[in-house]
């Protein structure tokens, strides 16, 4: 942005100490855009107290923050909402300039070779081994347990560069190829677990209330693609105390996994030094919520 003297002026005084006053000329910078990011960089650059430096590294941060959030209200309200392209989104809370399109590409390449392997004359369970040999074994994804001192393992485009994650950007990924193959893999709420289903037709249609839900055919671990049984599931609920309600196997839609995933992320700066980042997150997720009204 153009270094106007309104704009030299307002950067001048992020080093106020009177908060009124930074809390004014913080406001106005925002208000500016992204576009002012720039001029924020040379300042920060070329200013040697460290309180002004964080000062600057806030407002970058607030500015990139007000940005993901308008993008993240655009896809909740498309009608589409591209699973994808929501966990990219994750992504450039911390990784602002993240290039989305590298990862499209990716993706593309994955499901290509999944696709050279399929026929129609494949059963259900044929098709998911064939999604799980191309994922694990050929591109060599290991899925790692649930740390919230890592969080780099609960990011998509982390995962696509590294063959790294936990349970949440692989099931994540796997649900992506999935849809593009008319795979009907879904998302299941069975409590602290990322398990996906495989559904024998739409999941819109699974209103019985019986345990095993008959729309359900398997079972498959988000981490590691191994497939279960009813038996394996119905031993899971025996385990946790839990009776298996039919509110656990509904099929999620892309919003609700996605504010799951923010919530879980968001544990990961529960520190005070990051307390800012956690409540980020957690708006994030509220505002998903908001997008249903």
């Amino acid at each position: 942005m153009e270094q106007t003297k309104e704009i030299a002026a307002l950067l001048h005084l992020i080093d106020d100490p009177d908060d009124e006053v930074y809390s004014q000329v913080s406001e106005k910078i925002i208000s500016l855009g992204k576009e002012i990011i720039p001029n924020l960089e040379h300042l920060w650059e070329t200013t040697a107290d460290e309180y002004t430096q964080e000062r600057i590294e806030m407002l970058i941060h607030s500015l990139h923050f007000r940005d993901l959030q308008m993008d993240l209200k655009a896809w909740a309200n498309d009608k589409e909402h591209d699973l994808f392209t929501g966990a990219l989104l994750i992504s450039r809370y911390q990784y602002p300039d993240l290039n989305l399109l590298t990862y499209y590409q990716e993706l593309e390449k994955m499901r290509r070779n999944v696709w050279l392997e399929l026929n129609s004359f494949l059963t259900s369970l044929e098709k998911v081994n064939v999604l799980n040999n191309i994922l694990f074994n050929y591109y060599k994804i290991k899925g790692t347990e649930i740390n919230y001192s890592h969080p780099d393992d609960f990011l998509v485009h982390k995962l696509v560069e590294a063959k790294k994650g936990n349970a949440i950007p692989i099931g994540i990924l796997i649900l992506s190829m999935a849809s593009l193959l008319d795979i009907n893999l879904y998302m299941i709420n069975i409590p602290r677990q990322f398990i996906l289903a495989y559904f024998d037709d739409d999941p819109e249609n699974n209103t019985g209330t019986e345990f095993p839900p008959e729309h359900i055919q398997f079972y498959m671990d988000g981490a590691s693609g191994q497939i279960f049984s009813h038996k394996d599931v119905e031993t899971y609920f025996k385990r946790i105390s839990v009776p298996p309600t039919p509110s656990y196997f509904k099929a999620l839609n892309n919003k609700r996994i996605i504010q799951r995933m923010l919530e879980e992320y968001a544990k990961c700066f529960d520190n005070e030094k990051n307390a800012y980042k956690k409540n980020d997150l957690l708006s994030l997720a509220a505002q998903l919520n908001e997008s249903d009204e």
